[in-house]
């Protein structure tokens, strides 16, 4: 029997698929579903609220796109080629690193995507939440109260948990209607405040003046961080994808899927020279989104609580699935895939609630998500390093190794640790932590070396993969996770010339 020719899960069925290798017959998404996941994930109103950050540093609006574009076309860049490790392996990007910082080294990948997951899903469902109950008020005069914003966290928080429990199948399918329709209420949106834009704001620092490189580079690394934050969770994605899927397909898929997020980013910057010229009170205090609907007309009220309705459910899931599928396989024995996603959805519920409520964490959630970025980045430019010294190779099977509760293969290194990764990642991580420099929230010991640019993610980055390189060379890794040796050809016998 030909398993290839098996029909695809409908919709409706819930994934059982965890971490183990997808195998060959149930690998039938295409690039296009991973530029859909990839894209619907940022086309929300957190990447507008991020596309805002160079007005609210006192950017003009020609700087504030210049270092919004470049911003995300180095994370792109950057992240690509995160989505070759799914299709190769068939499994998560988590248990992939386990061929680079051993299969219990892993776990620090699976640390950092449940950190991510439950940052990135707090900003997005108070985000969503504040601005579609802000949108009702001046809709229908719905009441903002900590009731009605608490009635509306829950029910975006639940609706994400039920699309992440019946799996990637219905998340696809949220995405495919989310790509379209928020994109469509974003150009609407830009059309809406076309009449208030001036492409000549000036802002506050001035090319020339003090403070504009920090300010610009500040943005710039803003910007940045969208992209690197899917690093963890590009494999969740892309391993249904066939294995001899050309490569250079699925980095296309990410690096046009990150580059489309221009849209809500410029969203966001355009929006806020607005809101800086029209209600400048809600720049100062940081407060975007309140300034957005303060200076929206009145018939894109109900647009704003769609993109608040849309967005914040592709974000979500694409933010809490990945962390409920890595989990069960931290803990095999114990946790299923669905059974993982509900627990971890619980505990983000009740951090949602209690961090908005009673601790008032929703500054200090954004300052964690930029830090929890600093030491991701040094991650991923490890796992891409190894991926091009192991020229693409790797055994799928040895990499299910703790997963099975075993022990031994290619990637036990010291007793299921790789020095080599984990010594480069640590240090690095610790330095880019001690190089941030985030004005009234967080600046490292060493945040104002560089006169009060943030540089850590340039710090970070360089510092891992120049340690990195420097290990393999000092010692070399085992001859077996480069693969088999490559047969050398024989030579031919040489033949006569025609006369």
């Amino acid at each position: 029997m030909n398993n290839n020719n098996r029909a695809a899960p409908a919709v409706s069925q819930i994934e059982t698929f965890g971490v183990e290798q997808i195998p060959d017959h149930a690998r039938d998404a295409t690039p296009t579903d991973l530029f859909r996941l990839v894209f619907g994930g940022a086309n929300t109103f957190s990447t507008a609220v991020l596309g805002s950050f160079p007005v609210l540093f006192g950017l003009s609006f020609q700087a504030g796109a210049l270092a919004v574009v470049l911003g995300v076309l180095v994370g792109a860049i950057i992240l690509a080629p995160m989505g070759l490790f799914g299709p190769l392996n068939g499994t998560n990007n988590a248990v992939s690193s386990g061929a680079h910082f051993g299969v219990h080294g892993r776990i620090v990948g699976s640390f950092l995507s449940l950190l991510t997951a439950i940052a990135f899903f707090s900003l997005s469902v108070w985000s969503s939440g504040d601005a579609l109950v802000g949108g009702a008020k001046r809709l229908v005069g719905l009441p903002e109260t900590n009731v009605s914003l608490g009635v509306t966290y829950g029910l975006f928080a639940v609706l994400v948990l039920a699309v992440c429990i019946y799996g990637f199948r219905f998340m696809l399918w949220v995405n495919r209607v989310a790509v379209w329709s928020a994109s469509a209420l974003f150009l609407l949106g830009l059309a809406a405040f076309a009449p208030g834009f001036d492409s000549h704001y000036a802002g506050s620092v001035a090319h020339g003046q003090e403070g504009f490189w920090a300010a610009f580079i500040g943005a710039a690394l803003v910007a940045m961080s969208n992209p690197i934050s899917f690093g963890a969770f590009l494999g969740d994605w892309s391993r249904y994808i066939p294995r001899h899927t050309p490569r250079v397909r699925i980095l296309g898929a990410v690096l046009l899927a990150q580059l489309a997020t221009l849209l809500p980013s410029l969203f966001g910057l355009c929006t806020a020279t607005i809101v800086a010229t029209q209600a400048p009170d809600y720049i100062t205090a940081n407060n975007y989104v309140g300034g957005l609907l303060a200076v929206s007309p009145g018939w894109f009220f109900l647009p704003v609580c769609l993109i608040a309705v849309i967005g914040g459910m592709s974000t979500g899931t694409t933010a809490l699935y990945g962390t409920g599928l890595d989990m069960s396989s931290v803990f095999p024995r114990l946790l299923s895939r669905v059974q993982a996603t509900l627990l971890i959805g619980i505990l983000s519920i009740a951090f949602i609630f209690i961090g908005r409520f009673a601790a008032n964490l929703v500054q200090s959630v954004s300052t964690f998500a930029v830090l929890i970025i600093t030491c991701t980045t040094p991650w991923m430019v490890i796992m891409l390093i190894g991926l091009i010294k192991r020229r693409g190779w790797y055994c799928p099977d040895d990499l299910q190794v703790f997963t099975r509760g075993e022990r031994g293969g290619r990637y036990w290194f010291q007793h299921g640790w790789n020095w080599r990764g984990l010594g480069a990642w640590i240090p690095s991580a610790a330095l880019g932590l001690c190089f941030v420099n985030l004005p009234g929230q967080f600046v490292g010991p060493l945040g104002n070396l560089a006169g009060g640019v943030d540089i850590s993610l340039l710090v970070t980055l360089g510092f891992s993969a120049l340690v990195y390189l420097a290990l393999l060379s000092l010692f070399p890794e085992p001859a077996a996770v480069y693969g088999p040796p490559r047969p050398i050809p024989s030579p031919q016998p040489a033949q006569p010339h025609a006369a």
